[in-house]
């Protein structure tokens, strides 16, 4: 448990064990792929610590601030200056036939054709594709990623995942690969929450399935051991980390070490953590900034 007011800070302490330099030099500026949207109310409040070259960052989550300050309904309902509708009116579902069974979605923006930009986003155990078509919950964070792909001639789509396996990952594949056939030209990022992260490794396993894709984000997600020694360190397919350092389900030391252990094994490999100190395991949903991890990875 972490105590705020307790002059050893044990997230800080860990953190010293985890933090190791490899002196990487910064890349060239790239040019942004999202414009601003609402930066003010979703960026970062406060970063407190700095590790790997910007590469793991240690965000304040404060629950009064980003929680019951920022919602209406605490959990259920955001104030109506987080968000906008505007992505409602290109919204839609479709069913993909593949692999023997139908696979349901939604998207919203360029999701019928020619968008620069595909961002997919994977449920956890229990969730369904509505989830992250909602607009209200989260702090209104899944109606940011909507607006900044519909603002910026992307697509956004959400689908339903039945099992968390090879079957699954099958499912998600047939998806992008449709996508590709509908926006030959846009980079694909997939973004899987909690259990989702398992098809979310999968894919960046698949040599055949990870060279369909520009990035993967990881939202309080497990980690796959088998991920080091299934080639994919060589194909370069940027990483996003999140976690809350009070997540029950998945431990951040975990997922942190996890972290060190690809940047150990391939120091220039693209891949960031973020850590939200006293976030617990829907933070990282909550409150990772779509624009700046996205821009980062579609640049």
């Amino acid at each position: 448990m972490l105590h705020r007011n307790s002059a050893f800070h044990p997230v800080r302490v860990i953190l010293l064990g985890i933090a190791v330099a490899f002196g990487a030099a910064a890349g060239p500026a790239q040019a942004e792929a999202l414009k601003p949207y609402k930066d003010r109310l979703f960026r970062y409040k406060k970063v407190t610590e700095t590790l790997y070259d910007g590469d793991f960052l240690v965000v304040e989550y404060s629950k009064q601030r980003d929680l019951r300050d920022r919602d209406e309904v605490d959990e259920r309902r955001v104030y109506g200056n987080y968000v906008s509708y505007r992505p409602k009116r290109s919204r839609g579902g479709g069913d993909l036939k593949a692999n023997g069974r139908t696979v349901e979605y939604m998207g919203t923006g360029k999701w019928k054709g020619g968008a620069k930009a595909i961002v997919i986003y994977i449920h956890g155990q229990g969730g369904n594709r509505f989830q992250g078509m909602n607009d209200v919950s989260f702090g209104g964070n899944f109606n940011r990623v909507q607006n900044l792909m519909v603002r910026n001639g992307g697509a956004y789509l959400t689908v339903d995942i039945k099992d968390f396996d090879g079957r699954g990952t099958a499912d998600v594949a047939a998806l992008i690969q449709y996508q590709k056939q509908l926006s030959p030209g846009a980079k694909v990022v997939v973004a899987c929450g909690s259990m989702g992260g398992i098809i979310c490794w999968n894919l960046l396993k698949n040599a055949n399935y990870s060279r369909l894709l520009s990035g993967i984000l990881l939202l309080g997600s497990p980690k796959d051991p088998g991920f080091l020694s299934s080639g994919a360190l060589s194909r370069n397919v940027p990483i996003y980390m999140g976690q809350g350092t009070l997540d029950r389900v998945y431990n951040w030391e975990t997922q942190a070490n996890f972290f060190k252990q690809i940047k150990s094994a391939a120091p220039g490999y693209p891949i960031k953590f973020t850590l939200f100190d006293t976030g617990t395991h829907g933070t990282p949903i909550r409150m990772t900034d779509w624009r700046l991890v996205l821009n980062w990875m579609l640049g």
